[in-house]
């Protein structure tokens, strides 16, 4: 079941192309929407698409990733090892504003008489750039352009260009550069998806600096206790005469520049603007690393900065871009998708990824299982360092996850369902921390990662103390029921459907706990064989005995996986069937999401699901499963499935590939990639579905090209159809980078080894040697349902 576009973005405003997502026209319906569409970050700063003016905007949002406030979390009725303290990303002091006056009149979109207008976010050039020529009351003609660059060189970089010019007459201009001070998300809602308001009081500010045309503040948040410095510096280029002037409050600082304009003269004004944030480091400190930041920024000046970040986003599509031929709009929306993940991961060097990316407060900046189910194989296969990152920074998590585990009255350790600072912020358990799958989630990314880049030394050195206190956790919940022929089973869990909560035998849950726990106890005897000393250090650290390896073992094999023999499926869970079916034809269609409609003990007595379970253990787990028994799963869970949460319809395309249902799979593909683009779910103002996009990768990869990579045997099983045109898909593994070409219309994929050595990878259930220089075509095989 699929929701239908919410906003259909016109393509007379909207034109598809290639590499850019282009406006052509101001329209305020819009605006929620485009403001989230036209982010620009780096992983560390992001800022909204709202205008350089500030105004009209929807919210002025500037995010840091990590720096949060934290609250404490009132619950109706307290119980025993509920969270105590939440956390929300803070919508820092923003320093994008440049106003515009011309013979002091301001330059506000929603009223002005714009020439022309377009704005386009150029994904070759990592920029967001507008040109406008704008008449103003007077009849004067003003033209404008800015490019607006997130630095992912430095990441505490940005830079805004300003250049204006009056072509018919001499105008009195005045840019006026602010740092102002920004409110948090807006107001109370229903809506559990959007972030929580904090007022405009979660940061105090502190000594501030200024000189010439630099100014430099500090803040400190009232309760977490980190700290902010941001500062701005500008360099103006005009032969007109000016005047400079300065002010600042506790509210705003700003820089005004006066120009005594002539006709057909430019004006160039470049404001570098950095940010630095810490979890206590004194904002004195911060500030003197904002000044050497600009002190740099100028030094190198404009054009070093825009060859740099060119530079960065060639080697990045270079690595990752999947060129799709024959539809525009397709690959508009695929490197619009690929672009807003390295947006939000590139320079996450010692964070997570927050589920909207900085592209606005959606789920209070929350990192969750995004991260390694639906980012993670994509940056695996193009940016591994990245990906090794995002693995570190869960290890860094693991003594907080220890004391979660121990406030939940378990043994080893629980990772947070969602969490900014390693503290589970889940504040209604029963869809949050009674996700345990979280750890299995985690420890399955480990194992792709080691497996696709061969770096045991990090499994060994990070990833073993993880896969130790996981296993103790699924060892400690679970056991052996004798109602179930001593089978392993493990009770109260809440799967991926988060409209079946705390249940008994949740088939995803099992089945992903039992590949931790073999994983687990396959890597402490590789060790113990191979590698004894780093097992002698691993086995003090984490106090292990080697009983438990066994009893691991043990509870992995002996698991309970819930089958119904009459229908011949998997259940999701041990009552799921047992439950009254979802009346879909009476549910108006204004009536999904399903969650902002009806109480949740409506929703939890029904057979519906909100997002792909069972389905989605099928992919990550396809060895596990025959093909009849894939499709009998698929063929009566898909109905019952309402669309209602993003990472759905990604796996249930890539699913629906493998069952043989080729339309329904092309259909849930192409609304992956537009889930965005046509705000699909209705909420993109609140900020971009960065998971979602992950997923729109892996419906190309996964989907179409049909890999399967489960041990690291690298495994291609293609479905094209004849209609479709050429895509071209980059991949690294093992430091081996190669090409994957699948052509509908001759029905052939092509393999190309472009650097590193040798690579054997299995085509269509053959084996095959991809030598650089020597690319190899086969037929696409019709397979036996097609």
């Amino acid at each position: 079941m699929l929701h239908k576009e919410r906003i259909k973005l016109p393509e007379y405003i909207y034109p598809p192309d290639q590499w850019r997502l282009v406006e052509t026209q101001f329209d305020l319906q819009f605006l929620e929407t485009t403001e989230s569409l036209f982010s620009v970050s780096n992983g560390y700063l992001g800022i909204r698409g709202a205008p350089e003016e500030g105004r009209p905007a929807y919210c002025n949002g500037t995010y840091i990733n990590g720096f949060y406030e934290s609250w404490p979390m009132i619950h109706a009725e307290e119980a025993y090892g509920f969270a105590q303290t939440g956390q929300s990303i803070i919508n820092v002091p923003g320093a994008k504003v440049i106003r515009l006056y011309v013979d002091d009149e301001p330059l506000d979109l929603s009223k002005a008489n714009l020439l022309h207008y377009e704005r386009a976010l150029n994904m070759q050039e990592g920029t967001l750039d507008r040109n406008i020529l704008w008449e103003t009351p007077a009849g004067k003609k003003i033209q404008l352009r800015t490019r607006r660059l997130i630095s992912f060189p430095d990441r505490h970089l940005g830079l805004l260009l300003l250049e204006v010019m009056a072509l018919d007459a001499h105008a009195s201009i005045d840019l006026s550069s602010k740092i102002v001070m920004s409110s948090s998300a807006r107001g109370a809602t229903n809506d559990p998806r959007k972030g929580r308001s904090l007022g405009e009081n979660a940061l105090d500010m502190e000594p501030y600096r200024e000189q010439d045309v630099r100014i430099m503040m500090g803040y400190r948040t009232k309760s977490s206790g980190m700290t902010l410095a941001c500062g701005m510096d500008h360099v103006l280029t005009t032969d007109c005469r000016y005047t400079v002037s300065t002010e600042h409050s506790e509210e705003l600082a700003k820089v005004v520049f006066s120009i005594d304009a002539q006709p057909n003269v430019p004006i160039q004004l470049a404001k570098f603007i950095t940010y630095h944030s810490s979890h206590g480091a004194p904002t004195r400190d911060l500030c003197s690393r904002v000044g050497r930041t600009l002190d740099r920024a100028i030094h190198r000046g404009i054009d070093v900065i825009q060859q740099e970040q060119r530079e960065y986003l060639d080697d990045f599509w270079r690595r990752s871009d999947i060129r799709i031929e024959g539809d525009v709009t397709l690959q508009q929306a695929m490197r619009w998708n690929l672009f807003q993940i390295l947006q939000a991961t590139g320079r996450a060097d010692h964070t997570g990824v927050p589920a909207k990316g900085l592209t606005g407060q959606g789920y209070d900046g929350h990192y969750f299982w995004d991260t390694e189910i639906y980012v993670m194989p994509f940056l695996i296969y193009t940016a591994p360092r990245i990906a090794r990152n995002l693995l570190l920074f869960r290890h860094s998590m693991l003594d907080k996850a220890r004391l979660r585990a121990a406030q939940v009255n378990q043994k080893g350790a629980l990772f947070p369902w969602r969490t900014i600072n390693g503290d589970d912020a889940s504040g209604y358990y029963a869809a949050g921390t009674a996700q345990y799958h979280i750890n299995a989630d985690i420890m399955y990314a480990l194992r792709k990662y080691v497996d696709i880049t061969n770096d045991t030394s990090f499994l060994y050195e990070y990833g073993a103390e993880m896969l130790v206190e996981t296993a103790r956790l699924w060892a400690d919940l679970g056991f052996f029921n004798d109602r179930r022929d001593g089978k392993f089973c493990i009770h109260g869990v809440t799967g991926p459907d988060e409209y079946n909560t705390v249940v008994n035998n949740n088939t995803y849950t099992n089945l992903m706990a039992r590949e931790n726990l073999w994983y687990a106890a396959e890597t402490v005897r590789t060790m113990q064989r191979d590698c004894p000393k780093l097992f002698a250090e691993l086995a003090d650290k984490t106090h292990l005995d080697l009983t438990e390896v066994d009893e691991w073992q043990r509870a992995a094999d002996q698991m309970y996986i819930p089958y119904d023999q009459k229908l011949s499926i998997h259940l999701q869970d041990d009552e799921f069937l047992d439950k009254e079916e979802w009346d879909f034809k009476d549910t108006p269609a204004d009536h999904y999401p399903l969650l902002l409609h009806y109480h949740p003990l409506v929703i939890y007595r029904h057979r519906v699901i909100k997002q792909a379970d069972i389905v989605l253990a099928m992919f990550l787990l396809e060895h596990e499963f025959s093909h009849d028994l894939k499709k009998r799963n698929f063929e009566y869970y898909d109905p019952l499935t309402t669309g209602d949460s993003s990472l759905s319809v990604c796996i249930q395309s890539m699913v629906a590939f493998e069952c043989g249902h080729i339309e329904r799979a092309r259909e849930y593909a192409w609304y992956a990639a537009r889930m965005d683009l046509a705000d699909i779910h209705g909420n993109v103002k609140e900020g971009c579905h960065i998971a979602s996009m992950g997923g729109t990768w892996m419906t190309i990869v996964y989907g179409f090209a049909g890999l399967r990579d489960f041990g690291g045997r690298i495994a291609f099983n293609p479905v094209v159809p004849k209609r479709e045109g050429s895509i071209t898909i980059p991949l690294t593994v093992r430091g081996s980078f190669f090409e994957v070409t699948l052509d509908g219309a001759s029905q052939t994929i092509t393999y190309e080894l472009k650097e590193g050595g040798d690579l054997v990878i299995v085509d269509q259930g053959e084996g095959i040697m991809l030598t650089k220089g020597q690319p190899i075509t086969n037929e696409i095989k019709k397979r036996q349902y097609e």
